[in-house]
């Protein structure tokens, strides 16, 4: 018996042409390696394994509890940890149990407004958080377009608010987690790091850690972490049985016990060499890009990056954000647009794009590949677009930029 589903091999052929063949440079995605594909779809899927290793509500669980223990242990190596819980389905989700788990309903929560840089499940109102929870927001610098940490200060005396979030989705500078301690302990709040996008860097010690300073850290397993889709929590000690009931039995039922395999197989990888050259590859790719944008007179918001991702501001071209999108996914170029500081679009159309390094520098892009050679085009293809952004912009519509080589796969990476 032919067991083929015709229509979703035709899914997955299509969707491996388009990221065999497009440049991804989209900040939150990455390319996991063989090896957290395969244990991502092991036999571990047909297993429910509701509770924690140990305190399991139903039976059969004792590789269950092997392979979360081995994920626990791990992941506490890597971040330098005393308490991981790996059961988050997704960032998200790691999110909200800090809410269920260490908040009240209707408990105040100072975090970054999201056309700052914030995240949706910091307190938008179009989110769960902004509909428990009473939100308030501070803002970046209209100078610096960087934290505002004296007008932060003021806003949470103002406020008292019960927790205080750090680490955004959209923000290009190193955080000062000590000085964001500073000010949560201030006024007695509890300091959460939501590293989703950063994690690897961090791991890689290329960024400095929260751990030991913030009272809670999130994340994400993939971005930088280059892992399987999902979510972890890094608490101290003395709030983690109050967070690890926030996730089961409060938000979360059984976890994905294949994705917590993955999740071991993805910390294993996040210890070695290689990935440490890699993350230090992730943030010189992404200076050299914003060097050579500045050159070419388009303004990054901040005007630099010290991570993984910069913010092009596209009115220096314009462009909209939501046209630089389509005119670079147009020609195989995957970026998103993105809301920049003060943003007077709406957030469909948005005055900016993202650019992220951590998938192409998967697929082995270097310093080298990024040397610019310049093709003619035809002039007709611009008309109306102005200087078309990014990786294959030219910026007086006479030429495209193109890389030097094609992209490379990373070492056992096989898109297929």
């Amino acid at each position: 018996m032919n067991n083929t589903d015709i229509e979703i091999e035709n899914i997955l052929e299509e969707e491996q042409k388009r990221q065999r063949n497009s440049a991804v440079f989209i900040a939150s995605e990455n390319y996991a390696s063989s090896s957290v594909r395969k244990y991502t779809s092991s036999i571990l899927t047909n297993k429910y394994a509701e509770g924690y290793p140990g305190q399991r509500y139903y039976a059969g669980c004792e590789y269950a509890d092997q392979a979360e223990n081995l994920a626990i242990d791990r992941g506490k190596k890597i971040f330098e940890s005393q308490h991981i819980n790996v059961q988050p389905h997704s960032g998200s989700q790691a999110n909200m149990a800090v809410y269920i788990g260490l908040l009240n309903p209707g408990d105040k929560i100072l975090s970054l407004s999201l056309d700052h840089g914030g995240h949706l499940s910091h307190g938008h109102n179009v989110n769960f958080s902004g509909k428990i929870y009473e939100i308030h927001n501070y803002f970046l610098d209209k100078e610096t377009e960087m934290i505002d940490f004296n007008s932060l200060q003021k806003i949470a005396e103002e406020i008292k608010p019960k927790l205080i979030i750090c680490v955004y989705s959209a923000y290009s500078r190193i955080i000062d987690f000590e000085r964001f301690k500073e000010i949560a302990d201030s006024v007695n709040a509890l300091l959460m790091a939501d590293i989703a996008h950063i994690a690897g860097l961090f791991v890689a010690k290329q960024h400095p850690s929260p751990v030991n300073i913030a009272d809670i850290i999130t994340s994400t397993t993939h971005k930088t972490l280059r892992g399987p889709r999902g979510g972890i929590a890094i608490i101290k000690n003395s709030l983690s049985k109050k967070y690890d009931r926030g996730i089961f039995p409060a938000v979360q039922g059984g976890p994905i016990m294949n994705n917590i395999l993955a999740k071991a197989v993805a910390f294993k990888e996040a210890s070695s060499d290689e990935f440490a050259q890699y993350s230090k590859d992730i943030i010189n790719n992404a200076q050299i890009l914003c060097e050579f944008f500045k050159e070419k007179k388009l303004r990054i918001v901040s005007d630099k990056t010290e991570n993984h991702l910069m913010l092009i501001d596209t009115r220096s071209v314009n462009l909209s954000g939501a046209e630089a999108e389509e005119k670079l996914n147009s020609v195989g170029i995957i970026v998103n647009k993105n809301a920049i500081p003060f943003d007077p679009e709406p957030p469909k159309i948005t005055s900016g794009i993202r650019i992220g390094t951590p998938g192409m520098t998967t697929r082995k892009i270097s310093k080298n590949d990024l040397k610019i050679q310049f093709l003619p085009i035809d002039l007709g293809y611009l008309i109306g677009i102005g200087k078309l952004i990014g990786i294959l912009a030219e910026l007086n519509c006479r030429y495209i930029l193109t890389m030097q080589h094609k992209p490379k796969l990373w070492k056992n990476q096989k898109i297929e």
